[in-house]
């Protein structure tokens, strides 16, 4: 056999850095987007705000732009049933004086209070949407319960089994089962009970032919507990691996978070969110728009950029690398505007009678179904509406209120469990106050309208809205 030497060719899919922070920033809300920039325009010559840039170019074209009207920055339409007259007036500039809305960066109104989207509202909202069974949804609830603050599971199966009893005896095989359906959750790598697996996890969304992924997953089964004392060394002459391929494979797992759960959870009482996206209707038909103050404008200094070709080699290939990052933080910025518009316009598409009649006509939608439509994974979907608020004629909007899994009804339809809990809400506000609706007759009343669920569903959902119990809803005068 003689050695040759021989070229291919071929494509694949490298989870590059570039890859990694499009996904970082798809993740973020517009306040942690703005302080991420801030950081970037810090530290980077070459990044500046677009206010402070003289003669914008091609390369320093705002990722968003303030400067049109609402009706100047639709991305894209929707059409809606009903009257076009109802409180939109005909087109956006009439919606702005009837309703007092703006779309302007000065608006004192734009901002209000977050709600701390904690680790386990994430995880339980998308159990809720998910497609197990009641008793799996039980016992997945008690497992997010027993998550710690990093998105680990510290509990032995036999403290969930525990939980769950007397109303469910789970075993360990039924327990393992539900708990690995949440392991596909987002954030990647929650429900980990180990370091390992965690990585692991999170290994599982990366492409096959991602360099060094094999290579990572067998250190991360293994000595990876090792590797702070061993060093790349030690652990290549133990896996008998070159070391520049375990140096390779441990970069890899470097760049994967050991602490997903931190991820979420960290807004404090008194943050306050700023829209994403802008929902308005003109002469009936819906359009959205990125908002204009949702990512912050900025650009590639002009000055930097020119000083390249007149420094010396040393100066020239640093700012040539600085000049890279920026273009790529331009076009992740790019990529998440993209996105997050084909979510939302996907959104109005499926949840036009929403905006139009309110949660009574909230139809039953899942991430799966809007993943499948757009070609984007599940996960991408749910990093994309996490945290984004989106204002509308009915007020600003967490975009998770768009999404609601789905009861089927004797039409041969699906009623979303949000419209049913509104319809208990609306039938609780008209009953006689000396003789309150009990649960039964809650039941009874939805079963007339098509709606057949189980007076323990009618109880769940009055509890979820913290309605008391009839007997304890009786006014006397």
């Amino acid at each position: 056999m003689k050695a040759r030497l021989q070229t291919s060719m071929g494509q694949n899919l490298v989870m590059t850095p570039q890859l990694r922070q499009a996904i970082r920033l798809l993740q973020m809300s517009s306040t942690e987007l703005e302080l991420e920039l801030a950081q970037a325009v810090e530290t980077n010559p070459l990044l500046d705000w677009a206010e402070n840039a003289e003669g914008a170019g091609e390369d320093d074209t705002p990722a968003t732009s303030n400067e049109e009207s609402p009706a100047d920055l639709a991305q894209g339409e929707i059409s809606a049933d009903g009257d076009a007259e109802d409180w939109d007036g005909g087109d956006a500039e009439d919606w702005r004086s009837s309703s007092g809305g703006s779309f302007d960066d000065d608006d004192d109104n734009r901002e209000q209070a977050a709600e701390a989207d904690t680790l386990a509202d994430h995880l339980l909202w998308q159990l809720h949407l998910s497609h197990l069974g009641p008793r799996d949804r039980t016992i997945g609830a008690a497992l997010i319960d027993a998550l710690d603050e990093d998105g680990y599971l510290r509990e032995p199966f036999t403290s969930i089994a525990e939980t769950l009893r007397p109303d469910i005896n789970a075993g360990d095989d039924e327990i393992l089962a539900v708990l690995r359906q949440i392991q596909r959750f987002d954030p990647a790598g929650v429900g980990a009970r180990t370091l390992g697996e965690c990585l692991a996890l999170q290994m599982d969304t990366l492409p096959a032919d991602t360099p060094g992924l094999a290579l990572a997953r067998r250190i991360a089964d293994g000595p990876l507990e090792r590797l702070p004392r061993a060093g790349i060394p030690g652990i290549a002459q133990e896996l008998k691996q070159p070391q520049d391929a375990v140096e390779q494979a441990v970069q890899l797992l470097r760049s994967l978070d050991p602490r997903p759960g931190k991820q979420l959870g960290e807004l404090s009482s008194d943050t306050y969110v700023v829209p994403d996206c802008v929902i308005w209707r003109q002469r009936g038909v819906w359009r959205c728009a990125l908002a204009g103050h949702a990512g912050p404008r900025v650009v590639i200094h002009r000055g930097y950029e020119q000083l390249i070709r007149r420094c010396g080699e040393a100066d020239a290939s640093y700012l040539r690398a600085q000049l890279q990052e920026a273009r790529w933080l331009l076009k992740s910025l790019e990529a998440r505007g993209e996105t997050l518009l084909r979510v939302v316009n996907s959104l109005l598409h499926h949840q036009a009678g929403f905006l139009e009649f309110g949660e009574q006509a909230l139809r039953p939608l899942t991430l799966r179904e809007i993943a499948g439509e757009l070609e984007l994974h599940e996960s991408t979907i749910s990093r994309a509406i996490a945290r984004k608020y989106v204002r509308t004629p009915r007020g600003t909007l967490p975009l998770r209120a768009f999404f609601a899994s789905g009861i089927d009804t004797e039409g041969g339809g699906e009623a979303s469990s949000t419209a049913i809990q509104s319809m208990i809400r609306n039938l609780i506000d008209a009953e006689n106050p000396r003789k309150p609706l009990s649960d039964a007759k809650l039941a009874e009343m939805l079963k007339t309208s098509g709606i057949p669920v189980a007076r323990r569903t009618v109880a769940k959902y009055r509890e979820a809205m913290n309605i008391s119990a009839s007997h304890e809803r009786v006014r006397i005068g």
